[in-house]
Formats: C-alpha cells, structure tokens, sequence
C-alpha cells in the first residue's frame, strides 16, 4: 500500500522545491547505496507521487520519497546565500 499526496500537498512541494535548487539530505534507507545524512544534490523535478528527482553530489539520482525519507532546501536555485528549511519526505 503507497503514500497518497494530495493535490494541494504536491502543488506545495513543487512550489516549495522547484526545478534547479538545492537540497540536503536528512534521512535516506536505502539498501543498495550509501546516502548519508548532510549529502547535497539539485532537484531535478517532483513527480505526481509527490517524489522529489535529485543529482546527488555523489553521482546518484535516487528520488526522496513521500513520506519516507526527507531533505531539506538549502538556498534557492538562484544562488542566494541565505538557509531556507522544510521537509520533504513528509511535507
């Protein structure tokens, strides 16, 4: 049984993370990579389940999954230098 988003959750995310800005990784279980807590990437995109598409600094693409894993927005895509926080595995 998956994670349902809601429209207006998913609307938010996307306007919360858009296409281009960074991220930091808070909590990621994944067996088959190592994706420590602090790891930075780019959003790539947030599909209709509410994932959100990041390029790792690491070389990996893994998404944040809805609900079970979460990142944090670090600046915006436009490179200012001021910190900005949320949840996205649970947001």
């Amino acid at each position: 049984m998956g994670i349902y988003i809601k429209k207006e959750e998913l609307e938010a995310l996307r306007e919360r993370y858009p296409k281009g800005c960074r991220v930091e990784l808070i909590k990621m279980d994944d067996p088959y990579r190592e994706m420590p807590p602090g790891l930075k990437g780019v959003v790539t995109g947030i599909d209709d389940s509410g994932s959100i598409h990041v390029q790792w600094q690491n070389g990996s693409s893994l998404a944040v999954i809805f609900g079970e894993d979460e990142c944090r927005k670090i600046c915006w895509s436009s490179g200012a230098k001021r910190r900005m926080s949320g949840t996205g595995g649970g947001a």
